[in-house]
Parts: structure tokens; sequence; C-alpha cells
């Protein structure tokens, strides 16, 4: 365990030291501090920019163009009327609420050909930062190095009075996040806006061409983005859904470069990565990609397998369930390729050699510094200890994940929650959220495919959890019953949960009877039972272990700042706004092909399936083609440019994240990452780790060509 000297020496050193070496591919850059750590290296791969135009709270930069959207994803304003550019993936489920068999604007697209056209989204918002501040200091006043629960109460009283003294506007936001573990904290100002309406999105057919044969792979030929504007009240300030509401006129927009990107050109990504572990231990890196993925990919190869029979088979369920199906892939396939991403870089390995090495200067310097042994070897034994829990634990998620039923009954217990714990008043106050969330996914369920999903996951739980982890009256129901199969039929076909129109009628009109039922509807029984002895066999051992972990954690990072102050260390990804930077560039695959940094719509022509719901196109698009009929969004060679790599470091919130060229403009829109570098959320490589990016002159040609939304690409700020 170290010592409060080595917590205080550690943060001394990463508060004050300048760096020595700095690794341009590698990182996920705090704005407010690229000037700097990051500026001098950010010009000399050929930014042509300063850190003050990127970051300024005196005059507009690029930051106050990038929104954080929806919570989950990242956009951009592209004009000053308040146009947001993001993904289709990110857009996907309003595009869907929006969506039926009479406007199918899944398959068909939308586009608003006005303002007035443009379709509100209840419970979408975008949010700005206004301004970061480092509150390390006052956070951690008169707080000890103690348990993680003692400390942090003391954390969570300085963060209040830190929230209470702010200056700011009275319709901004103030968030406190944690960074290196716990070893410093950043305030954030922030401003959010919840009238976002849909503008404009491609047939999906295009948004997401390539579907799942082509997630998380290169070559990528995928017109991944949508359109949204920002909305505030007559005054310029946040409002809620109004039709007196005006476009926003943001602080800063970004301009669009039509001469597209070179090979080896400045790239940078902004935006909101959402989680990084890039400094565990070699033995939880190990827990993580040869014990828990396994089990995650394999739960959903069966879920998505059914998901997918059913989808071929019927074009309501195609419909229905086409969200469901990309928020379930999308997870295995990253699974999949930070497995075999950690195995091929040898990851371990090389993460345990830089703990032999830490290990080796601490012992060096033992008596200089004052100090014990870091806790690299807690976290080693805590590692372990933890691994038959988690495992456990990993199927028990899966199954609440991959089953609707199981969601429904979640979601349930949290109405009977409510009931019991606010009484009618409180359940009454709380009718409408319920209400909005029921009708929407009760919009795209369908129980027999829910059921056929249920009849395949359930028994991996029976066979494969350890038998003391698993639930004794779930295995008392299989008994009653007789078999699993008869357990699934009586749970759907007796539970309230699967009649849909008939739950939302009770809702609106006898909400304490609803609450009632509920309580004795038997899929709300078993699930909440299993989940019971869960919380009781499972989480109520590994808790402790992760509460301890988290310690050693905080520890641990403080101790590589000390013993490495040649290297400069960057925060993980935690949610909270982020620059990473580098060059746009192809990379050696694992089979040795040398592949190109960027692809064209040729590509697209060339994988072209007719009636494949992956690989269709819309004959427009072809008719296009066929007519080199690009506008003024081709390249200088007359090909019309599609998706391009980048070594930028992105993680999952980075989709939609600006990709920016050396002059701060728009050059393309952030996706995906390639197969063999998923794994970069815990072992950053830079021979294989690329993220992809939709050219923007791409999006522009599909926008106006395609779209017929000209009105929109007039709007922008184009620079030739």
């Amino acid at each position: 365990m170290l010592q409060k000297s080595l917590i205080c020496l550690s943060i001394f050193l990463f508060s004050f030291f300048q760096p020595t070496q700095l690794k341009a591919d590698e990182g996920m850059w705090l704005p407010l501090f690229l000037q700097s750590l990051n500026e001098a290296d950010m010009q000399a791969l050929g930014m042509r920019i300063t850190a003050e135009d990127i970051y300024s709270v005196n005059q507009g930069s690029l930051k106050d163009a990038i929104v954080h959207f929806g919570g989950f994803c990242t956009g951009e304003i592209i004009s000053d009327q308040g146009l947001v550019l993001t993904n289709h993936h990110c857009g996907y489920g309003q595009i869907q609420y929006h969506s039926s068999l009479q406007n199918n604007y899944l398959e068909d697209g939308f586009w608003a050909m006005s303002q007035e056209e443009e379709l509100p989204n209840e419970g979408l918002y975008v949010e700005f930062i206004v301004r970061i501040e480092d509150v390390t200091e006052a956070a951690l006043e008169g707080v000890l190095d103690e348990s993680d629960d003692t400390r942090q109460s003391a954390i969570d009283k300085n963060l209040n009075g830190i929230i209470e003294s702010v200056e700011k506007e009275e319709y901004q936001g103030v968030k406190i996040r944690p960074f290196f573990g716990g070893n410093q904290y950043f305030l954030f100002v922030t401003e959010r806006y919840e009238d976002v309406r849909l503008v404009g999105a491609p047939p999906s057919s295009i948004g997401k061409f390539g579907a799942d044969t082509d997630n998380w792979e290169w070559p990528r030929h995928t017109g991944d983005f949508s359109l949204f504007r920002v909305y505030s009240g007559p005054d310029g300030k946040p409002a809620p859904y109004s039709t007196d509401n005006i476009p926003l006129k943001p602080r800063y927009h970004l301009p669009i470069n039509l001469n597209g990107i070179d090979d080896g050109d400045f790239t940078m990504v902004f935006g909101f990565p959402g989680r990084t572990d890039q400094y565990i231990s070699a033995e939880a890196m190990r827990n993580r990609v040869q014990e828990i993925n396994p089990i995650r990919v394999g739960i959903r190869d069966s879920s998505l397998s059914v998901i997918d029979r059913y989808m071929r088979q019927d074009a309501e369920i195609k419909i229905q369930y086409a969200s469901r199906q990309a928020r379930i892939a999308n997870a295995w396939k990253k699974w999949r390729g930070e497995t075999e991403g950690v195995i091929a870089t040898k990851g371990i390995e090389r993460r345990q050699n830089l703990e032999a090495e830490l290990e080796k200067r601490v012992l060096a310097n033992k008596e200089e510094m004052h100090m014990h042994m870091d806790p690299l070897q807690d976290l080693t034994r805590l590692a372990k200890k933890q691994l038959p829990y988690a495992k456990s634990d990993a199927y028990v998620r899966e199954l609440n994940y991959n089953i609707d039923l199981f969601r429904l009954a979640n979601y349930a217990s949290r109405l009977i929650d409510r009931y019991e714990n606010n009484g009618e008043t409180g359940l009454k106050n709380y009718i409408p959220r319920a209400q909005s969330y029921l009708s929407g996914f009760y919009s795209n369920y369908r129980p027999e495919v829910d059921r056929a999903v249920s009849a395949k996951l359930l028994p991996i739980y029976f066979d494969k959890v350890a038998d003391d982890h698993q639930s004794p009256q779930a295995q008392a129901q299989i008994e009653f019953a007789g078999d699993i199969n008869s357990l699934v039929a009586a749970l759907y076909d007796n539970s309230f949960l699967t009649k849909g129109d008939r739950l939302l009628s009770l809702l609106e009109s006898d909400p304490v009877n609803l609450v009632r039922q509920l309580k004795g509807d038997p899929a709300v029984q078993f699930v909440s039972q299993l989940n019971a002895d869960h919380e009781r066999l499972v989480l109520s051992n590994l808790r402790p272990l992760q509460e301890r972990e988290r310690t050693a954690q905080r520890q641990h990072m403080a101790a590589l700042m000390a013993v490495f102050p040649e290297r400069t260390f960057w925060p993980d990804a935690n949610g909270t706004m982020r620059v990473s930077y580098g060059k746009a560039e192809g990379y050696v695959d694992g089979e040795d092909i040398d592949q190109h940094f960027m692809t064209y719509l040729s590509g697209v022509i060339d994988k072209y399936q007719p009636g494949d719901y992956e690989f269709d196109l819309p004959k427009d698009l072809i008719d296009l083609f066929e007519a080199k009929d690009y506008g003024q969004y081709a390249n200088e060679d007359g090909r019309m440019p599609v998706c391009f790599l980048g070594s930028n470091h992105t993680s999952g919130g980075n989709s939609g994240s600006p990709a920016i060229n050396a002059d701060g403009q728009l050059v393309g829109l952030n996706f995906d990452r390639v197969w063999e570098g998923t794994m970069s959320d815990i072992n950053y490589d830079r021979t294989i780790c690329r993220n992809i990016m939709v050219d923007i002159r791409y999006v522009l040609f599909l926008t106006e060509k395609l779209g017929g939304a000209k009105h929109l690409i007039d709007e922008m700020t184009l620079v030739k």
C-alpha cells in the first residue's frame, strides 16, 4: 500500500512537470491543456492553427461547435443556423421512431425541405461545454488516503461546495468528473438544449451500408451520417420544444473544406469518448480478453442468430428490430476485435513488462521516495479473486440486456418501487415518463421473437454459471415447469408484460391497479428473484473486491506518474470533452495486406448486392455513379471519396465526432474503428489502431444529389 507521501508526490509531478516525450498518435487530451502539453507537437505534425483556436473562453473556438449528442454520441454545428451533423447510427433511434410502413424513413431516407418539416424528438438533447476548470486542489482539500468509501465521502462534500460557488448563468449546468482514478478533478460548465429536430438522413442502405458484415471492418463504404437542428427560445437560451423556438445562433460553427484529405495529412478528432481503461493491470486485461469477452460474445452470438432469422423472414420485424439488432451487434463485434487485437499485439505481455519495470524502479528508489511497494500485487490478487464472480455477472448482465422480457420486468420493478416508496401521487407523477418509454418500446416489440431469444439464452445460464452462483428460485421454477421450454412458454403466455396494448391502456386508466397486477406477474417475479439471488450470491462478493480494486488502481495510477517522469500521461476517457490527433494513414492488417487510407464510390458499387439487407443500394445512387454526377464534390481525379482512415485515438462516444484538418476545417465524420484496433480502449498500438471516418464530400454529395436538399448545403460555410 502506498503511503500518503507518494500520492502527494505523484500529483505534484503531474501538475508541474513539463513533458519530455509525447506520442502524438496516442491519447485523448483535455482541450484545456493543449497549449501547455500538445500545441507544439500538433503543429510539428502540420497543424496550422493554435490551441487558442481550439479551446477558448474569451472568443468563439472549435470547442463551441462540438456537442455531446444525447449523452451517447458527439455532434458538430456546421451552420450559423444550428445545423448539427452526427452519425446515422447516433440518430438511428429518432429515425426509427418517426418511421412506419407508410413513411419508412429508415428505408427511404428523410429530408426536411423546410424548417417547418423538421421533426421534433422528445428526450433528445445536445450539450455544449462553456468552460473547463481544474478543481483538484479544492476537491482534495483535507482528504486522506483512506478507503475509497471514506475518501469519496469527504470529496463529495468538497465537490458540493465547489458547485455551489461556481459563477455561471442560471440556465447553465455544472458537472465535476474525476480523472486519473480520482487523483485529479475537473469542472465543466455546460449548456443543454432540448429542442433538437431531425433534418435529414440517407436511406439505411447508405447510412448502414455493410451493416454487421462490415461493422468494425476496413475497407469501409458506409455513409454513416444524419442531420439535426438545435432550436433555442426566442431569447437564444435553452428552452423546451415550442413552435415559437428559433434555430440556434451558435458561438461558432465549423467551416467545411472541399479539398479533402491526403495521405499523411494532420487530422484531429474532437468529441466525447465514453470510456477507456488504458492503465489496468496485466491480470485484469487477461481476465477481460480471455474470460469475460468470450462469455459476452457467445451469448450475443445466440441472440443475434435468432433476431437475424426473424428479420430476414418479415419486413415489418426488420423495421421493428433494426435498432435492437444494431445495439446488440455493436458491442458483440467490438469485444471480438478487442480480444484478437490484444493477442496479436502481445498486449498482455507488454503490460507485464511495464509492471516489471515499475516494480524495479519502486524497489530501487524505495528509501529515497519514502514509499512501500506499489499496489500492483494487490491489483493482481484482486483480479484473480474477482474472476469467478465476474464471469457469473457477465452471464446475468447479458440475460438482462438481450431478453426484452427481462428489460420490461426490470422496468416494472422500478414502477413498483416508485409506488411503494412514493405512494400514489409519486406514481402518477411518473406516469408520463413511463408512457413515453413503454409506448416506444412496445411499438417495436414482438413477443414471438423475444420468446425465441429467451429459449436460446436461458439454457446457457443454467449450463454455464457456477452451481453455487445460480438462483435457487430460478432452479425451482424449472423443476416446477418440467423443463426450460415449458418455463419460457409459461412466462410469455401468462405475463402481462407481453400484452403491450392492455398494459398501456391500464397504465393510463388505472396505474395503481397496474402496479398491483405487476407485483404478481410471473415474469416480474421470476426476473426479480433471479436478480435478487444474483445480488446475494455474486454481487455482494464482487462489489467489495471492486471497491478495493478502485483504491489500488488510484494508487497504482499515482505510482505510474511518479515513477515514470519521462512519460506524459493522458487521463482515461470518461465521457468528457477530449481532443485526439494524428494523421490520415492506412496500415498493414493481420494478413500483411497494405490497407489504403481511402475508399471510393466505386467500392460501394462493387459491394452492391440487389435485395440484400446489408449491401443493397438505392437505384438513384447507382444512376449518379454511372453518370459520374458528383457535382463539386469529386476529387481532382474525378472520383467520389467515401471513407478514410486516421491514427486518431478514439473510443465509443466519439461516434459523430468531426475529423478536422490542419486549418481547423471539417473534412470528415468519425464513426468506427478497424477490427484489429478495437482493443485501443485498453491497449493502444499505433501499428493497427485506426479510426474510420466518412469523407465530408460524400456527406455533402448525398445530401445535395441524392437527397435533393441543396438548401442545407447553402447554409454551410464551404472552403475550396
